[in-house]
């Protein structure tokens, strides 16, 4: 059978995404909310009655035929929902709406959404919210945006395109084509942007169509379920209920669950299970998460649903992982796969601790994708032992000596045990706000190892004695010098091309100023405290510095990216040159 499309609705706080799915479904799950911000993980069956009744005369100026039973919203507190609304290789949803308020236009939460719908490659189109905001706008009695903008004054027509064309070009920025809804002719290529009120319900209309219309047009196959398969889904969250004890609400996106069905889902332990002693489903237009919304008990649920599970055995449950029915014989297997993944960690690499395990796996897509590596993953509050194990990792990578945790607390002994080590803990609840905090760290980290190595390690240079430059002979000698690879320094010993040292470098001036340092292509003056001119110094002689073998070690093991192509051929110059010396010798 043909399943209702899974949509997630994403954004930054406060930019409207409760209030948007409020005026779908004409509830007031906004208001009731602590602060007017989503607390929990929410789902809504919009069915098609609905959908008809709201889109009647723009369903007939499209042609639009609609062949979804419906639409499954799921409302997200930013990342939650989304990372564990997951399934091995991707996301459960099948299209995501991304809440984008026109008047403040990108903020944090709307860059962190749309990384991670990158990462899934989840399709998604865009509400750009609060048309009623712009000055001037006024309301009309109408779920079209295109009627409503009709009847507006130039004026606010031409707010409204300079705000949209404000988002396409941030959308532009990060490699995005868009448009306005009725104005896009290749839906593959050009991202969706439907202006809508959630206060007036100006543009619900259009976003239902286009919901429903690109769900159809490009999901195909992926919206066919077959409802004897067993059930699978994803766990949104887990809770502790009054009459029902602990509780999951889950998405199932394939098969049917049965009252009395055992389910498998993974625990930090392993695979877990729980026998089905309630099942649970809202009724139509309710929201899974409100507490005063009217359940219906059901004996089973086809997917795809939101749905509440109560059974003996789900205290271990992990938010984010795959839930299946026992009566499939794979399911053993597929949680294994699931939590093996999961958790895979390689030898060296960050320390990383979060809420859930799809936080886990979003996180762990994101840091890949920055050819950043992990070496230990773990759920719950970073404690002591986290610590120790990102101190111990200083040996082998010291900028993976690091813990980056996303929504969890920090434990007081970890706070002591970071002070006491140095170890950084990086602790966000926006994902994209860690990757961007640790990108700092790691810039300030790799800039003062770079000035530690530069005072102490000697770096390859070659210089060649000017003709016609020699100002003193001897005690120190002081000449002038061509730079003509690498660079110098006070107290770097120079050798001739014979691998013979012939002093150390005292001052280097430039017009009588000195300097710290001498580079590549610079003409400049240097003393050499046992150099003798006409003796070891000669016009146009060549000398390098004499690399010792701890610099030497350093700049080809661990400091290779501070040299140049030239300047490594110029250190294996070097090199070959004291070999010679030590052979003579």
């Amino acid at each position: 059978m043909i399943r209702q499309p899974i949509i997630s609705v994403m954004g930054h706080v406060d930019h409207g995404k409760t209030s948007l799915l409020d005026r779908v479904r004409s509830t007031t799950i906004a208001k009731k909310e602590a602060g007017g911000i989503t607390q929990h993980i929410g789902a809504s069956e919009v069915p098609l009655d609905v959908i008809e009744n709201v889109c009647g005369e723009l369903l007939k100026r499209f042609g639009a035929k609609i062949i979804v039973p419906g639409l499954l919203f799921i409302d997200t507190p930013g990342h939650e929902a989304f990372t564990n609304l997951r399934k091995r290789g991707g996301s459960v949803a099948d299209l995501a709406i991304l809440v984008v308020d026109v008047t403040k236009s990108f903020e944090p939460q709307t860059y962190e959404a749309i990384e991670i719908l990158k990462e899934y490659k989840t399709p998604f189109i865009v509400a750009a919210n609060k048309i009623d905001l712009i000055t001037g706008w006024t309301k009309k009695e109408t779920y079209s945006f295109l009627e409503s903008i009709a009847q507006q004054n130039q004026n606010v027509v031409n707010e409204v395109e300079a705000r949209l064309y404000q988002m396409v070009g941030k959308f532009s920025e990060i490699g995005f084509n868009s448009e306005r809804f009725d104005r896009i002719t290749d839906f593959q290529r050009e991202l969706v942007i439907l202006p809508v009120s959630a206060k007036t319900g100006e543009g619900i209309a259009e976003l239902l169509v286009y919901a429903t219309g690109l769900s159809q047009k490009f999901l195909g196959s992926r919206l066919e379920v077959d409802v004897n398969e067993p059930g699978k889904g994803s766990i949104l969250e887990k809770k502790e209920e009054r009459g029902l004890g602990t509780t999951i609400d889950v998405i199932l996106y394939n098969g049917t669950l049965n009252l009395n069905d055992t389910i498998a889902f993974a625990t930090t332990n392993g695979i877990g299970t729980a026998k089905i002693k309630a099942l649970l489903k809202p009724k139509s237009m309710q929201d899974l998460r409100d507490s005063t919304s009217k359940f219906d008990y059901v004996d089973s649920v086809a997917a795809a649903s939101g749905i509440k599970i109560a059974g003996s055995g789900l205290e271990d449950a992990l938010p984010g992982s795959l839930v299946i029915s026992t009566r499939s014989n794979t399911y053993n297997d597929e949680i294994k796969m699931e939590i093996q993944e999961a958790f895979a960690t390689a030898q060296t690499g960050v320390i990383l601790k979060v809420d859930t395990i799809g936080s886990l796996e979003a996180l762990s897509k994101l840091l890949t994708g920055m050819n950043i590596q992990i070496s230990k993953k773990g759920l719950g509050d970073v404690n002591k032992r986290d610590i120790l194990d990102a101190f111990a990792m200083k040996a082998s990578d010291q900028y993976s000596s690091i813990v980056l945790s996303f929504n969890v607390n920090v434990a007081y002994d970890a706070e002591a045990e970071s002070m006491a080590t140095g170890v950084k803990v990086i602790n966000e609840n926006v994902i994209y706000k860690i990757l961007d905090d640790y990108k700092e760290w790691l810039e300030h980290a790799k800039m003062i190892e770079k000035e530690q190595a530069e005072k102490a390690i000697t770096f390859p240079g070659m210089i060649k004695a000017l003709p016609n430059s020699f100002f003193r002979v001897s005690n120190p000698a002081v000449f002038g010098v061509d730079i003509v690879m690498g660079r110098i320094r006070p107290s770097y010993l120079l050798m001739d091309e014979t691998g013979k040292k012939i002093g150390r470098i005292g001052e280097i001036q430039h017009n009588g100023v000195n300097l710290p340092e001498g580079k590549m292509g610079e003409s400049l003056a240097i003393s050499v405290d046992d150099a003798v001119l006409g003796r070891n110094v000669k016009e146009n002689m060549k000398f390098y510095t004499l690399v010792d073998d701890q610099s030497e070690m350093l700049l080809r093991q661990k400091f290779k990216h501070l040299l140049t192509e030239q300047e490594i051929a110029l250190l294996d110059k070097i090199s070959e040159l004291k070999r010679q010396m030590i052979e003579r010798q």
